[in-house]
């Protein structure tokens, strides 16, 4: 009797860390493949719940890397300004809006931005970030705990790699950007 307990409660634990782990994963699809991710929902949970959100809305699909820095990062995530398709679409503009919900105050952890770290993306005040985010394309210790790490990319970031770079004398700014095709 024990050991059939013992079994039903490892077979719990196995489901529920499933279940929590498939919850937490996302794939952002790209051009050339997609992208697996991870979510740090346990050190930044409202950053979490907001890319969730947004994603389940539908709210990336489309949405441009505005600015790609090749050696640093790629940022993305303006779903005003930076959204291909939709109306208020404007690449001069894009990398200066967010979405219709109030910014985050901020959630700095201690996780390292290193190769294939998202982090949220801020203006100078540390409580507002909104809806753009980047991946490093390298380490970048100099934006710990300054910016909040909320994910890593655990499969695909060749795939990443491949975002078309920005121009280096305009602070990565990109003409006819690669987009997110979906985030889900």
């Amino acid at each position: 009797m024990n050991n059939l307990i013992t079994k039903i409660l490892i077979l719990f634990f196995i489901l529920t860390n499933n279940i929590i782990a498939e919850e937490n994963t996302m794939i952002i699809e790209l051009k050339d493949g997609d992208v697996k991710i991870e979510l740090f929902e346990d050190v930044a949970p409202n950053h979490v719940q907001r890319i969730k959100q947004l994603a389940k809305e539908g709210k990336y699909d489309g949405v441009v890397f505005h600015r790609v820095i090749n050696g640093f990062m790629a940022q993305t995530g303006d779903v005003k300004f930076g959204n291909s398709s939709n109306d208020e679409f404007d690449l001069r503009r894009a990398g200066m809006g967010g979405s219709n919900l109030p910014d985050l105050k901020e959630e700095f952890n201690n996780l390292p931005h290193e190769r294939g770290t998202l982090s949220m993306a801020r203006s100078q005040d540390p409580n507002s970030a909104n809806s753009q985010f980047f991946i490093c394309f390298k380490e970048a210790s100099f934006l710990d705990r300054q910016y909040t790490v909320f994910g890593k990319v655990i499969e695909g970031m060749e795939f990443v790699d491949k975002i078309k770079k920005g121009d280096e004398n305009n602070n990565g700014s990109v003409s006819d950007p690669d987009k997110i095709i979906s985030f889900k």
